[in-house]
C-alpha cells in the first residue's frame, strides 16, 4: 500500500524570486506575494500545501523603501540570492534609474540557464529588455512608458493595449492589478484554471452581511458544482504522479462512473483529464529536471512515464524543447550555442551604456 504521507511524496513548493529595489512601486511587490501566498492545496489529511515559496530579494540592499514610503526588508539581496524556479521583476520609478536597470540585467543574465520563466510587472520590463532576452519578442507596459521603451530597446515588438503577454517564458504586464494577473497566469500553467479561479475569488473583497441582504435572490445559483468533489482529487494528483492516473482510477477515487466522470472533468477544467495529468506531469517534471544530480530518465520515471520515449515526445509538444536541455550542465551550453552572436553582442552594449 503506498504511503501517502511519506515526504518524497509531498508537493514541493516553488520558489518565486521577488526583486525588489528603492522606489518600488508597493503593490507590483505585494500583489505578487499574496497571490502566490493564497495558492494552497488540501493534502487530504486536513492540513494545506504551500504550492510556493516567496523570497524577497533587494538590487542592493536588504532593505528598501518603496514610492509609497513603506520600509521592507528582504529575505536577501541578488549577491545572496538562491536557485528560483521564478523571477518577477516588480515596477516602479526606481526602475528608471540606469543603476538600477543595469544591476537586475546583469544578475538576470547570470541566471536565466537556470530559471523556468521571468516576469515583469510594469517598468519592470525595462531590466528585462536591456538583457537583450527580450529582442523580437511582444511585451507590454504602461502606455505612459511604451514610447520610451521603444526607444530605448527597438526590437521589442510593444503593445501597451494588452494588460497581459506572455511570449515564451517572458511574461509581462501592466496596471496596478500587472502582479496579480501576472501572477494568477503563472499559477494556472502550474496547476490549472480550477486553482487560478479559487485563489482569484479568495483575492476578491468579500461582501458584509449587510450586502449581501440587498442583493436579490437568485434562484439558479445551487452550490452542488462538482467542483468542490475535484479538489481533494487535485491534491492527491500531484503528491501521486508517478502512480496510476487512469480515468478508471480517478473516477473511483471521486466516486463517479468512468464516463461520467470524464464529462464533468471536461466541463470543470476545461480539458479532458487525461490531458489534465499529462500536463501536471510535464510541467513538474520541468521543475524537477533543473534540479542538480536528476537524469532524465529518473525524472521521468518519477513523474509517471514508463516509456522515456513518450516522455520526449510529449515534453517537446508542450515545451518545444528537448528534456535535456533542461538539466543544469547540458542546459547552459545548450543556450550558449542556440544564441545569435550579434544578440550577445547587443546585451553586452546595452549594459554597459
Amino acid at each position: 500500500m503506498t504511503n501517502l504521507t511519506h515526504p518524497a511524496l509531498a508537493l514541493s513548493p516553488k520558489r518565486i524570486g521577488l526583486i525588489a529595489f528603492d522606489d518600488v512601486t508597493a503593490l507590483h511587490l505585494i500583489a505578487p506575494s499574496d497571490t502566490f501566498a493564497a495558492t494552497t492545496l488540501d493534502n487530504g489529511y486536513g492540513a494545506q500545501i504551500s504550492c510556493y515559496e516567496i523570497c524577497t530579494i533587494g538590487v542592493t540592499s536588504d532593505r528598501f523603501r518603496t514610492e509609497q514610503g513603506l520600509v521592507v526588508e528582504a529575505q536577501t539581496t541578488l549577491s545572496n540570492a538562491p536557485e528560483l524556479d521564478t523571477i518577477i521583476i516588480a515596477g516602479g520609478k526606481g526602475m528608471l534609474r540606469a543603476e538600477t536597470t543595469e544591476r537586475v540585467a546583469r544578475w538576470v543574465l547570470t541566471r536565466v540557464s537556470q530559471t523556468r520563466r521571468i516576469g515583469a510587472v510594469c517598468t519592470g520590463v525595462y531590466a528585462l529588455a536591456a538583457t537583450g532576452l527580450l529582442n523580437d519578442r511582444e511585451v507590454t507596459t504602461n502606455w505612459r512608458f511604451a514610447r520610451d521603451l521603444a526607444l530605448r530597446y527597438p526590437r521589442l515588438k510593444i503593445d501597451h493595449r494588452k494588460p497581459f503577454v506572455q511570449d515564451g517564458p517572458f511574461y509581462t504586464t501592466t496596471g496596478l492589478s500587472g502582479g496579480v494577473n501576472l501572477s494568477l497566469a503563472m499559477i494556472q500553467e502550474d496547476y490549472g484554471p480550477y486553482l487560478a479561479q479559487s485563489v482569484e475569488q479568495e483575492l476578491s473583497l468579500r461582501l458584509t452581511k449587510e450586502d449581501l441582504e440587498e442583493m436579490p435572490a437568485d434562484p439558479a445559483v445551487v452550490d452542488n458544482h462538482p467542483i468542490d468533489r475535484f479538489s481533494d482529487l487535485v491534491a492527491w494528483v500531484i503528491r501521486n504522479l508517478h502512480a496510476d492516473l487512469s480515468v478508471e482510477v480517478l473516477a473511483r477515487r471521486a466516486c463517479m462512473c468512468p464516463n461520467h466522470f470524464s464529462k464533468v472533468f471536461k466541463s470543470v477544467f476545461g480539458e479532458p483529464p487525461s490531458d489534465f495529468v499529462q500536463n501536471l506531469r510535464l510541467n513538474e517534471a520541468r521543475r524537477r529536471l533543473a534540479k542538480r544530480k536528476k537524469t532524465v530518465h529518473t525524472v521521468a520515471a518519477s513523474v509517471g512515464f514508463s516509456n522515456s520515449d513518450a516522455f520526449h515526445r510529449a515534453f517537446e509538444r508542450k515545451f518545444g524543447s528537448r528534456p535535456i536541455s533542461y538539466v543544469p550542465h547540458k542546459r547552459s551550453t545548450a543556450i550558449q550555442n542556440s544564441n545569435d552572436s550579434h544578440v550577445a553582442a547587443e546585451a553586452h552594449t546595452l549594459l554597459n551604456v
